[in-house]
């Protein structure tokens, strides 16, 4: 097998090829004073041919090496944290106004209303585990262990992925008394 290589590889901290640190022993040409005289910058004349000189730059490598990309988190793990700090009181309920669709916000309104989740003892509720299931593309439903102390609650809720591929909750669900439906719901 052969291998090619399409780039040249980059260390980090080294220099470029044909650069030469002049400050190491060794590393360049030696350091005799010689007698330059100034460069002659004049435009040409019809006397005097001009001197063209091609100057080669050396490739620039980059000072930090690239970092690889950052992985984003899952729109579960996003959403499950968002939910449980509208749900603890530590954000208002309008905070997932954009990331809600159809009934979800009066859910969570109403669900917010009885602060489920706040504790007055002490133990900040956190998000313990988290699992879904893929009904069909472009559609989860979540569920995720919330503990606060030795005390283990449970949330449901359902992420669809709209046509601008940006994901909103559509129903959320806590264990314990679900919100009454009236006949416009």
């Amino acid at each position: 097998m052969n291998k090619v290589m399409t780039r040249a590889r980059n260390h980090p901290g080294a220099r470029p090829p044909g650069r030469r640190d002049t400050r190491r022993p060794g590393a360049g040409p030696s350091r005799t004073l010689h007698a330059t005289r100034p460069r002659d910058t004049r435009p040409p004349t019809a006397t005097a041919p001009a001197r063209r000189t091609a100057v080669q730059v050396p490739p620039q490598t980059p000072r930090r090496p690239v970092s690889p990309a950052v992985p984003q988190p899952r729109p579960t793990d996003l959403f499950a944290d968002r939910l449980l700090a509208v749900l603890t009181g530590q954000r208002p309920v309008h905070y997932m106004l954009r990331y809600t669709a159809g009934r979800a916000y009066d859910d969570l309104a109403w669900l917010a209303e009885r602060g489920p989740l706040r504790t007055h003892h002490g133990a900040r509720p956190v998000v313990r585990d988290i699992g879904y299931y893929v009904p069909s593309p472009g559609a989860l439903e979540v569920f995720a262990r919330i503990s606060a102390g030795d005390r283990l609650r449970a949330m449901a809720f359902r992420l669809e992925q709209g046509t601008d591929l940006r994901w909103r909750c559509t129903a959320v669900e806590l264990g314990g008394p679900a919100r009454p439906r009236t006949q416009g719901d």
